[in-house]
Parts: structure tokens; sequence; C-alpha cells
């Protein structure tokens, strides 16, 4: 038998198997791959290259100008040069910042109760149906449903509070998805070992899966806060444009970047106008940017160390 085998067994002739190279058609199709993966990336670069640079050729000027980040538009003309934009800088940031503070909490517990809580039951299927929903809500219908409620039904004002109302419900599912996901991609291992070492379920997720999905949270968060920063039917139908410092929410109209934008861009050929609306424009990144850099260093070192 075994004189059999032997005699069936192919001849090795001392040479090495080459197991790395690729057939010719193989090679072809991977390199057509690559080639279409680095043109895609290229054609998807150039939009944001061009974008970038005009704003930044045009309006990074004034922003080399003390007065543009401490001096307001007050009795400043779309014909006049000079001013600033420090009262549209405070208002965007105080009504984004005021969102921040309602739609973060909500989201980041609704998404903890529909993957560690309602996990398959049908109340985590209906907030996850309406979750869907609310994604694909214009921002104009979410302004016109907070000036129902909050101007025409209760009677207040027009202020910069309604406006962070009316962002909360175009951030709040940015935010609650993107942290579902992160906390979905906590490996279970921990949840179990901390249950077999005896820590409580809410102990469990407050010390140890939260802490772990932290930078992805925080990544959420910013996302969420780019989303918004930037919008203007919201500022048109439930505040009005003053180009006055106003650092209350509560009283009075209030200057924002996207809205300073909207002001100028009827004059475009008006050089001064135009000039504060590419500047402005720039500064509406600028602070995007800033505030992600600010959100990655403080996940960088609040985020669980492996050891």
């Amino acid at each position: 038998m075994t004189t059999t085998l032997a005699a069936n067994r192919p001849a090795y002739d001392g040479k090495a198997l080459d197991l790395t190279g690729k057939s010719g058609a193989r090679a072809f199709r991977n390199t057509l791959a690559t080639v279409l993966i680095v043109l895609c990336f290229l054609i998807a670069l150039v939009p944001l290259l061009w974008i970038l640079w005009t704003v930044v050729s045009k309006g990074y000027h004034l922003l080399l100008d003390a007065n543009w980040w401490s001096q307001s538009q007050r009795g400043i003309t779309v014909r006049r040069v000079g001013g600033g934009a420090y009262h549209a800088i405070m208002g965007t940031l105080i009504m984004s910042l005021l969102c921040a503070l309602i739609a973060v909490p909500i989201a980041v517990m609704g998404a903890v109760y529909l993957v560690e809580y309602g996990k398959g039951t049908k109340a985590a299927k209906v907030v996850s149906f309406m979750i869907d929903i609310l994604t694909g809500v214009p921002s104009i219908v979410a302004a016109l449903f907070v000036y129902a409620v909050w101007i025409t039904v209760l009677g207040f004002n027009r202020v910069g509070f309604a406006v962070s109302l009316a962002l909360v419900l175009l951030m709040l599912p940015v935010v609650l998805r993107s942290t579902e996901e992160m906390l979905k991609l906590v490996p279970d291992e921990l949840r179990e070992a901390a249950y077999a070492l005896g820590v409580p379920k809410w102990k469990t997720i407050l010390k140890i899966v939260v802490p772990t999905a932290f930078g992805g949270i925080i990544t959420g968060v910013m996302l969420g806060l780019a989303r918004v920063m930037g919008e203007t039917a919201p500022l048109l139908i439930l505040v009005g444009y003053s180009k006055n410092i106003n650092t209350n929410p509560f009283d009075g109209f209030m200057g924002a970047l996207p809205t300073m934008i909207n002001q100028d861009r009827t004059e475009l050929a008006l050089q001064p106008a135009a000039d504060r609306v590419w500047a402005a424009a720039l500064t509406l990144i600028l602070l995007v940017l800033l505030l992600n850099i600010l959100a990655r260093t403080i996940a960088r070192f609040s985020t669980i160390k492996s050891k």
C-alpha cells in the first residue's frame, strides 16, 4: 500500500513553489482597480481644493485685520469698508453650543438605549424609524415647526434660542446614529468581563462602554455641529439679523455668520460687500476646523488606553 502511494506521488524537482505571483489577468484587474480608485479620489479632491482656494484667496485679507475679530458691523453700510464679524462669530457660537448642550445628551442616551437596553424590542424599532425620518427633514421644515410652536402657539418672540431648538432637530439624528454605531463596535467581551466581576449594567455602560467609544462619539458631535453651523433657513425664520453685538440668546435679534453672508450677498457688485461675504465664509470654515481639532484633542486624551 505504501509503495503504491509513493508511486502515485508527483516527483519533486527541488524548486520552491512560487505562490506570490499573479496571473496576467489578475495583475491587470488589480492595476485597473487601483487606478480607478486613485482617479475617483482625485476627482473628489478637485472641487474641495477649488472651493478652499477660492474662499481663502478672496477672504483671507480681512481676517488679517484685528478689527475683524473685535468689532461688529454697527453703522457699516454695504458700500463702506470697515467693521468686523465679532457679533456674527459670537452669535454662531452661542446658538450652536446651545444646540449641542440640548442635542448631545439626548442623542447619546438614545443611542445607549438602542444598543444596550432596547435591542430587538418594538420600542427600539419605533425610535430607530423616527430617527431615520428625522434625518431627512429639511432645515426649513424644522424651522417652521419651531416657529409654529415657539411663536404662534406659545407667543414668544423671535430669538436665538428658538434657532437652537430648530438646530437640535437637525443635529440629533446625526449624533445619535454615529454614537449608536460606535457603541456597537465596543467588544462584548468588555461588557461580559464587567458583568462577571459583579459590576452593574449602568456602571458598565458609564465606565467602560461609553469611554471606549468616546473618540467616535466626539467625531459624531463634530459632524453634527458642522451640519448645523452653516444652516441659514432657521436663522432667517426664527431670529432677525442684527449688526450689533448681542450675546443674550433669549432677547433680541442676533447676528450669525450665515446671515451675515446672506445680508451682503445681494450686493456682490460692491467690493466691500463682496469682501465681507468671502471673509465670513472663511471664518465659518475656520471655526468648524478649530472645533474639530479641539474635539480630537479631547478625545485623544480622554479615551481609555490599552495596557
